[in-house]
Formats: structure tokens, sequence, C-alpha cells
């Protein structure tokens, strides 16, 4: 068993399989990351990822492109995500609840869609996105496969990670959306729109959370269930944490808990003798285990979670 795990193929496919698990919550957890900076927590991420994996379907399915399908998914994760910004920003209801609320709602919503869709009847499978090989890099001795021999959404949280840093970092903006975060009186009585920005994080909250469910119908499955989602939109959220609500931080943690997800899959492929349900939960006991880890480590703005409300004390 030992020989067959110590392989250098089952190595690359480990590491292939972990940067697949790895993406959506990336996307996810990224845009996690921008809504809470600008001191909005959206638990509803799980609902968020289920639209956008259900109308990325429907969109590829009814318009046959996989283009048309990703911006549906975009629009599906963004409308959702929108709805808790207007219960978040605008009524300024409890965020935690909201969100909880919008999980039920739109599994209840999608698995009733798909079954308008499908009528009892399966679908084809859709052709997934192609793969696209960078020369050179792809030959790299075990992680050449891994990280450059993937889809071009698998690419493009790369860069989309590197500039969303830079932005917090580099730029006078970015410093102002982080500023609602750790004090949005503050940011207001500076002339910083608040409430502007906060929508502003949510649409890309939506956005970029709609993408990372899209990817699993898209690369992963090519097709859609009910919450088939199954809990990465809380795992993407243990990803902001665990990373310290940094891009980098949270890319590393999605990294670490697609790894823990790929080893259980790969294990059951080489028959290790444990059940099957145990090793399901090996991400779940992992997630568990970070957030226990950080728990008294709280790097999270001052204003996360709290609705803010202008005039009032």
């Amino acid at each position: 068993m030992m020989q067959q795990i110590l392989t250098v193929g089952f190595l690359s496919a480990f590491l292939s399989a972990a940067v697949r698990m790895a993406v959506p919550l990336a996307y996810a957890g990224l845009g996690e990351t921008i809504s809470e900076k600008c001191g909005i927590l959206n638990i509803g991420m799980e609902g968020v990822m289920l639209s956008g994996a259900f109308f990325s379907f429907a969109g590829t399915f009814f318009s046959g492109s996989i283009l048309v399908g990703l911006l549906c998914g975009m629009a599906g994760g963004a409308a959702v995500s929108m709805l808790h910004g207007v219960l978040s920003i605008r009524l300024s209801k409890d965020q935690s609840v909201s969100g909880i609320a919008i999980n039920i709602f739109i599994l209840g919503v999608t698995s009733f869609l798909y079954k308008l869709m499908s009528g009892g009847q399966s679908y084809q499978q859709i052709e997934p996105l192609i793969k696209l090989r960078i020369p050179l890099l792809a030959d790299i001795p075990l992680i050449g496969n891994a990280l450059f021999n993937q889809d071009i959404l698998t690419y493009l949280i790369y860069f989309l990670v590197m500039g969303v840093s830079f932005f917090y970092k580099k730029t006078n903006t970015g410093l102002s959306f982080a500023s609602i975060g750790e004090s949005p009186r503050a940011a207001d009585s500076a002339g910083i729109p608040v409430y502007r920005y906060q929508y502003i994080s949510m649409v890309l909250n939506g956005v970029l959370g709609g993408i990372g469910g899209a990817y699993l119908v898209l690369v992963q499955v090519g097709n859609f269930s009910e919450n088939m989602t199954s809990g990465r939109g809380y795992i993407a959220l243990a990803a902001v944490i665990l990373g310290r609500y940094l891009p980098f931080g949270m890319l590393g943690a999605a990294f670490l808990f697609g790894s823990a997800n790929a080893l259980q899959i790969r294990l059951q492929a080489v028959g290790v003798p444990l059940p099957s349900q145990a090793l399901s939960m090996l991400p779940y006991l992992i997630t568990l285990a970070a957030l226990l880890g950080s728990a008294h480590k709280n790097h999270g703005p001052e204003s996360l979670g709290k609705p803010y409300v202008r005039g009032a004390r």
C-alpha cells in the first residue's frame, strides 16, 4: 500500500487533483475576502456558489456556449450576493442570519428549478473547458503538470489573487475599501462613500463566488446536481479566516483544504482499508482543526459583521 502511495505517479495525480479541488474554494474565498475587507460577512457564500453552479449549467445547456454559461453563473452569484447586500447594508439586518437564510433559500430554489428543467430525465454531460498546457513549465517534474497544465480559470485565479493583493496594499482606493471594514464611521467622515463601496464589494463577492460554483460544473463535473457545492462555501469562509484575511493567505488555505479533499479521493482509489465515509470527513476535520488552531488569533476587520447606520450612535 505504501509503495503505491509513495510513487511519482501517485504524487503527481494527487497534486493535480489538489489544484482542481482548491480552485473553486479560492474563487469563493477571494470574493469573501473582498466583502469582509468592507465589513460585510457573507455566510451565504454557499448559496452564491450553488447559484453560480446552477445558472452556469442552465446557461451552457440552453446556449451551447461555455462562455455564456460562465457569464450566467457570474450573474447568478452576483444576484444572490446583492440580495445579502441589500439585507445587510440597506436594511441593516443581522448578517449571519441573512447568510444562513440565503443558503437554505437558494438550495430550495436551485433544486426546484433543476427539477423543472430535467422533468425527471438526465442531461448529457457538458463538454468541459479544455486544458491549456504551458510549454516548458508543464515539464517541471512533479509540480509542472499540476500547475501548468490546467484550464483558463485556474490560471486566472493566480492573477486575480496577485491583483487583489496589489490593490489593497498599493492603491489609495484599496486602502479606502479596507478602511471601511476597520471603521466605517471614520471612513465616512473622511469622505469615503461607504455604502457605494460596500455594494461594489458585494457585486465582486457574488461574481467571484459564482465563478467558483461555475467551475464545479464547467471543469470538474460537467453537470449539475442538487446541493453539489456540499459545504464548499463554508470551507471558503474557513480559508479566509485561516489565511488571515489576506489574498495570498487565503489561497494557501484553499490549497490546504483542496489537498485534503484530493487526498481522501486518491486514498479511496488505491484501496486504503478505511470506510469511505471516514475518508470523506478528512477535509472537514482539517477545516475544524485549522479553525481551532486560529481561534485566539483575530486578524479580522474590527467592524466585520456590524451593520453601519449613518448618523446612529
